[in-house]
């Protein structure tokens, strides 16, 4: 429902239920002023008929029967009953000091009209007088003079004022109630909503706006969720952008300094080489150290060499030529070129690997690559050594072969579990950070996944699903 709509509804209804109110007050106030005003006219008929009933009989009662009424009609506004001769001779009267005065006949006037006298009873209403000529057949024999005080009349209107003032008044306090309520419940959310696009414009993308309604405070919050949306697919889209950007540079740097670089790389191994085949030492001690340092060159030069290739194979397509290889086999050609370097850093290397594990369809070089690059970040997250684990299982269910590589470094920390496959995103002094992003890129070549685990202070554990021959990817030339 919209809000202007609320807003009419509500209007309307407090209008409607203060005229119900007003009406249902007016009508009991007319009832009450009606059954009294029945009640006074039979008191007053009373009256008449024993006023006349006394100006008619021929024998002098001495206890007037109007003094004894009067006391009965007192509650019903009859303040005082005079029985007048046609000289304007007061001849009897609820008030006994009124008998002998006189009255002027023509200052009489007939019906019900304003008194001239005070009441002298503190009354708040100015007293009436009813003044009725009795005629009995066609002789007049007098006037009946009755004085009222309409005060049960006035508590009527008073009290039917007092009641529609607090009913109206009732009425328009919780119409400011209800006003101070709407008020809150709708600029509440509006504060949030202003408080949520103050944050989207300060470049957080992670606020989300809670739709509580279906007016257009609702729909404003549903459009600015829709908004924020929009923002982080353009975000991503320019990181993304950015990202292909960088790639395109970087393998542009890599295609330019490849032939610069590798050229003298190699030149370096096939010199140290020569060096260890012509100038060997004689001495032995000397030898030793001169097999260790140029092994040492060696292994620089092929780190050198390395990242270069790095370099070089992410910024151009991966050509795969697959070939079906067990797991174990996979294992025997990447280890000889790492053992040397894992016994220096005392990492010891646990295979636990099925008998049955069947064969898989992979890149043969590739693969050892991905398995060189696990094995050397799990041995560079143990400083002081440890057991690296390599696990394998079959999921016969999809087909796919697991492979698992578990470490017991330090961990990866929680923020850093979403960067570890980026380009260039490294914890390490000595590193570009493409080892992994390389490994994600071949093993998703090949049709599988890449997931990590891990808890600081625990380890790490990659797992690798690839298809089992058979079920992956064609070869590719």
């Amino acid at each position: 429902m919209k809000l202007n709509t609320k807003l009419v509804m509500i209007m309307l209804s407090m209008l409607i239920i203060a005229m119900l109110i007003l009406f249902v007050l007016n009508q009991f106030s007319q009832n009450d002023l009606v059954q009294e005003i029945q009640d006074s006219s039979t008191v007053v008929s009373k009256a008449i008929q024993l006023s006349v009933e006394d100006l008619t009989s021929e024998t002098d009662v001495e206890n007037s029967l109007l003094t004894d009424y009067l006391q009965q009609a007192r509650h019903k506004g009859v303040n005082e009953i005079n029985i007048i001769n046609n000289e304007g001779e007061i001849i009897n009267s609820s008030d006994p000091a009124q008998v002998g005065k006189k009255r002027e006949i023509k200052k009489l006037e007939k019906g019900l009209k304003a008194s001239r006298r005070g009441t002298g009873s503190g009354s708040s209403l100015k007293p009436y007088d009813l003044v009725v000529p009795v005629i009995v057949g066609d002789e007049q024999l007098g006037y009946v003079q009755i004085n009222l005080l309409l005060d049960n009349i006035r508590d009527i209107q008073h009290a039917n004022f007092v009641r529609r003032l607090v009913a109206t008044s009732t009425v328009f306090l919780i119409g400011i109630f209800l006003t101070i309520f709407l008020a809150r419940r709708y600029t509440s959310p509006i504060h949030r909503l202003a408080s949520g696009v103050k944050n989207v414009s300060a470049g957080d993308l992670s606020v989300t706006f809670q739709v509580e309604s279906g007016d257009e405070i609702g729909e404003l919050a549903n459009n600015l969720n829709e908004m924020v949306a929009k923002l982080k697919e353009r975000e991503q889209l320019e990181k993304r952008l950015y990202q292909a950007e960088h790639l395109s540079k970087v393998g542009q740097l890599a295609s330019g300094i490849a032939h610069e670089i590798r050229n003298p790389l190699n030149y370096i191994s096939l010199a140290i080489d020569h060096l260890k085949s012509e100038f060997l030492p004689t001495t032995p001690d000397t030898a030793k150290e001169f097999n260790s340092i140029a092994d040492t060159i060696k292994e620089e030069v092929r780190k050198a060499n390395y990242m270069v290739l790095n370099f070089m194979n992410y910024g151009r397509p991966l050509k795969l030529r697959l070939q079906e290889i067990t797991y174990p086999e996979l294992i025997d050609k990447a280890m000889p070129l790492m053992e040397d370097r894992l016994k220096e850093q005392r990492i010891e290397v646990v295979r636990e690997i099925p008998d049955d594990l069947p064969a898989m369809r992979v890149d043969p070089e590739l693969m050892r690559n991905c398995l060189c690059n696990f094995i050397t970040n799990g041995a560079q997250a143990m400083p002081q050594g440890g057991t690296v684990t390599l696990g394998a299982r079959l999921d016969r269910e999809e087909g796919m072969i697991l492979l698992t590589f578990a470490d017991q470094g330090v961990g990866i920390a929680p923020e850093d579990l979403e960067k570890v496959f980026q380009p260039y995103f490294t914890t390490k002094e000595a590193g570009i950070g493409l080892g992994l992003a390389i490994t994600e890129r071949i093993v998703k070549e090949h049709g599988g996944t890449l997931t990590v685990e891990s808890r600081q202070g625990e380890g790490t554990t990659f797992t690798v699903k690839l298809p089992q021959a058979g079920r992956g990817a064609e070869e590719r030339v």
